[in-house]
């Protein structure tokens, strides 16, 4: 009876993760999905393609990997000692994601489809996202701890729409993002302070 292989979990993976994601990444901007193979990127990160598959058993494996733990894509959960403060620093991490010269073709490639079937692609987003908003939960915690927030507050309709003015500015229109963007977006779009 053969042992199947060991699935990949969040921290581990070979030496050579961090150069594997970049690699699939940055092909998958030049080339779309169709064009990303393994050899390709076994190629671009100097490893063996059986290293990777003993990782990853399909492109679409690694590429959810890469989408999930290259540091590229990377955030940092802001603790500012404020819910605006906290909120207006992710909006700024998500406007370097969106336009930074690193991630920016990236972000392009998979927000476009990057080829896969409708149900791989919003595979892909939807563990994105989810692992992107539980990143992000202490934010809300401190929040709501902080009386910052009334009960039934919604943090995921939050950051859906605080994202979601960038995404449409910087991807849909294809326009700058000005300066002070993200703290004008945060503002318009938190819930006002209670009165005592």
């Amino acid at each position: 009876m053969s042992v199947p292989p060991p699935q990949p979990r969040p921290g581990k993976g070979p030496r050579a993760a961090e150069a594997i994601f970049d690699a699939t990444l940055r092909l998958l901007a030049e080339r779309g999905y169709d064009g990303l193979t393994i050899e390709a990127v076994a190629l671009a990160a100097g490893v063996n393609k059986t290293t990777i598959y003993r990782w990853w058993p399909s492109k679409a494996a690694l590429l959810h990997a890469a989408l999930l733990r290259a540091r590229v894509l990377d955030i940092e959960i802001p603790d500012t000692g404020s819910l605006r403060g906290d909120l207006i620093a992710l909006a700024d991490q998500v406007i370097d994601l969106v336009t930074g010269v690193r991630s920016r073709a990236i972000v392009r490639a998979v927000a476009s489809g990057p080829g896969l079937p409708d149900d791989g692609l919003a595979s892909l987003a939807r563990d994105f996202f989810a692992d992107r908003f539980s990143r992000e939960q202490p934010v809300f915690i401190r929040a709501f701890a902080r009386g910052e927030l009334p009960p039934g507050t919604d943090p995921m309709l939050l950051l859906d729409l605080i994202a979601g003015a960038v995404w449409v500015r910087a991807l849909l229109r294809n326009e700058p993002v000005p300066p002070g963007f993200a703290a004008a977006v945060v503002d318009a779009v938190l819930p006002a302070p209670r009165t005592a």
